[in-house]
This record gives C-alpha cells, structure tokens and sequence, in this order.
C-alpha cells in the first residue's frame, strides 16, 4: 500500500548499526526483521553483504552511518575502537552524532561507561548504556534480556526500538549499572554452569548420561530459586536466620561431595573452594546462620591468603 503524502505515522524509525561482528550482524538483522531502515557500518564491510542483501544501507563512512539514524546503535570490540572510529572532537563522525542518541552496547567496565558517559555530555551526545545477556541466536526474541542504565530520557524515547532486540529493561540513572550487572550474571552464569558440569561428571563417572542429570537438575533449579529470594531479603536486612539450613549443617555436607568426588576421580576444585569459603564463614561466627551469611566473606575482599 503506498503511502500518502506526508510522513506515514506506522514509519519505523531508522536506526544506524556500527559494527558487524557476530552480534552486531545479529542486532541489525533484528532490526531489519522489525521494518526499521537500517544502515549498517564496519570497518570491514565485506562483512555486511548478507545483510545489504536483506535491505541494510552499507555506508560508506562512520559520519554517513551516523547522518542515516535517529538512533545510533554501537557494537564494537571495545570502547577504544568506538572511540577511535567516531574520531576526534570537530571531526565529521563526531559531529554527526551531535545531537543524536548512542545506544552503547559494546561491553565494558562500570568504570569504562561512567567516562563514555563523560566524553558524550563533552561531545553534545544523548548517551544510554547498555549490556546484552544473550548470544547473537536470542536477538530479536522477546525473552531475553537487554540491559540498560544511564539516562532515562533516552531510554524512553527509544524503548518502542530497543524493544526489537529484546526485553529492554531500565535499572537506573547510574551509568555504569548496566556493565556491573553484566559481569554480576555472568559470573552467576559461569558458576552454575560449571557446577551443573561438575555434577555431570560426577554421576556421569556412574553411567549417567548428562541428559538424564539434567532434567533433574533443572528442577532443583527452581528449589534453588526460592532459596535465592529468601535469602535476598536477609542480605538486605544484615540478618541471616538459619531457619532453614545453617552454615555449619552444609560444611558437614560439602565434606560428602568432596569424598563423591575423590572416589570417581572428579576434579574436586570447586568442592574445595566452596568448602573454604563456607568455613571461613563459620569461622566469622555465622556457623549457626543461614547460608546468605556467606556474603559477610564475600564482602571482604583484602583478606589475606
């Protein structure tokens, strides 16, 4: 149906991509998949091919990238390369993007977005944070999750947009809260994973195929869940009441999972260090607290050893 004269108010607005590694690539093709005009930009633009080929603009330049979108949209290697390609103050690129937004999602330090955030009020640019708790196949689907922080009007002049990579979900005006929660759930991610992989390979010494391990230990999933939000409340609060389980129940136990795992020649580091930690813990004097207490160690990084 073409349109009639004027602007057509159902016009998605255009968006500009820079950067097309894999999740660059991603992110632009989630957008092209949404109806928006996406013009793309990298510094090797062979890159782009698949995606001009689905109806991207290949700009020939950083400065005609930026010039094409009301949205500027950053994926680069790190924040030095986005640096280095926007160029110079009263550069073109550079003032290009005045007056525009820069979503930024290339990953990067709390300390890293608190200067990028710096450098953009320098520079005259609308600025918004962000970190993407996916890998390039969960864009454009509605339950992952896009994170953001900073300044929230851009957040809210863009979310209708944003909402096409994923859930776009605000936690605040600090800069840097994106990247710190970034690396937080990554290292949850990390943690469960590798404990996840531990148990497969313990009842896997046994026969068990990690398949069958798994939809069990997805269900523990969700026990372990409830434990969580318990123990959130307790965290803020300062008080651990072991109610439930204490340290000093589950020092006993961990002592079993060592054993297990001695006796199928699993690699017992993770037993290990979380015995260390839980025993420092009832060494602190939370033995007879419930095991949110552990954060009381946590906490205090100088620790000798």
């Amino acid at each position: 149906m073409s349109a009639s004269s004027g602007e057509n108010p159902d016009a998605r607005p255009a968006v500009t991509v820079l950067g097309l590694g894999q999740m660059g690539s991603a992110i632009a093709g989630a957008l092209l998949a949404a109806g928006h005009p996406t013009t793309v930009w990298n510094r090797t633009p062979e890159k782009a091919a698949p995606l001009v080929e689905r109806g991207a603009v290949l700009a020939g330049s950083v400065e005609e990238a930026v010039a094409a979108g009301e949205l500027v949209i950053a994926v680069v290697l790190d924040h030095p390369a986005l640096f280095e390609a926007l160029g110079p103050a009263g550069g073109p690129a550079l003032d290009a993007l005045k007056g525009r937004a820069l979503v930024n999602l290339t990953t990067a330090t709390p300390e890293q977005a608190n200067e990028a955030v710096a450098w953009a009020g320098q520079h005259g640019v609308d600025y918004l944070g962000g970190a993407i708790m996916t890998t390039p196949p969960g864009v454009g689907t509605p339950e992952v999750m896009f994170l953001y922080s900073g300044d929230r009007a851009v957040f809210d002049a863009h979310e209708p947009v944003l909402k096409a990579l994923g859930d776009p979900l605000y936690l605040g005006t600090e800069p840097g809260l994106a990247a710190l929660y970034d690396i937080s759930l990554l290292g949850l991610m990390w943690s469960t994973m590798t404990g996840w992989l531990h148990g497969a390979a313990t009842v896997g010494a046994e026969g068990t195929p990690a398949v069958d391990f798994t939809e069990v230990a997805i269900r523990w999933l969700g026990t372990v869940n409830n434990f969580v939000r318990r123990y959130a409340g307790q965290v803020d609060a300062g008080a651990y009441p072991g109610d439930d389980a204490t340290v000093d129940v589950q020092l006993a136990v961990v002592d079993h999972w060592l054993h297990a795992s001695a006796a199928r020649g699993v690699d017992d580091r993770l037993p290990k260090l979380l015995r260390t930690v839980m025993a420092e813990t009832a060494a602190a004097g939370h033995g007879q607290d419930s095991y949110g207490s552990v954060i009381e160690v946590l906490r205090k990084g100088d620790r000798e050893g």
